[in-house]
């Protein structure tokens, strides 16, 4: 299949040389392809799937442990603050991925300018460790 689109996309007659959409066709038709694909496959699911429901299949199941408790605890604010940090450092480590490929050609500038976009993700993470933001065990002020 991908044959045949890769000889539609070498002969484009009714498309000029140079046309700045002309090069963004196979994307589109792509995501055409992938789109239809998936609502075919949800559509036949849910037509030749079996509906019994009982009990057991509508009950939350989590990892294989049955589960216990409310599900409307309250969670410690240092959860929310972990998975924000995560996200943020996470965010951090992808610019260093363009760095690294083109470090050669940024030379001794791109090498210092780097050198001080990690410091200062290193001044960051020291400062949420001496913060005690990592530390679980630490009890919140107001648990007792």
């Amino acid at each position: 299949m991908f044959g045949i689109l890769q000889l539609l996309f070498l002969y484009r007659p009714c498309m000029p040389e140079n046309s700045y959409f002309a090069h963004y066709i196979p994307l589109l038709i792509q995501v055409i392809v992938a789109a239809a694909l998936a609502a075919v496959m949800v559509t036949l699911s849910q037509l030749l799937g079996k509906h019994k429901w009982s009990r057991v299949k509508n009950t939350p199941y989590e990892c294989g442990i049955n589960p216990t408790g409310d599900a409307q605890q309250r969670f410690s604010v240092k959860f929310y603050l972990v998975g924000m940090l995560f996200i943020l450092f996470d965010v951090e480590a992808v610019f260093l991925y363009p760095w690294a490929v083109i470090a050669r050609e940024l030379r001794m500038f791109g090498f210092w300018e780097m050198l001080i976009y990690i410091g200062l993700v290193l001044v960051g993470f020291f400062y949420i460790w001496k913060k005690g933001i990592l530390d679980w065990n630490k009890p919140e002020r107001g648990e007792s």
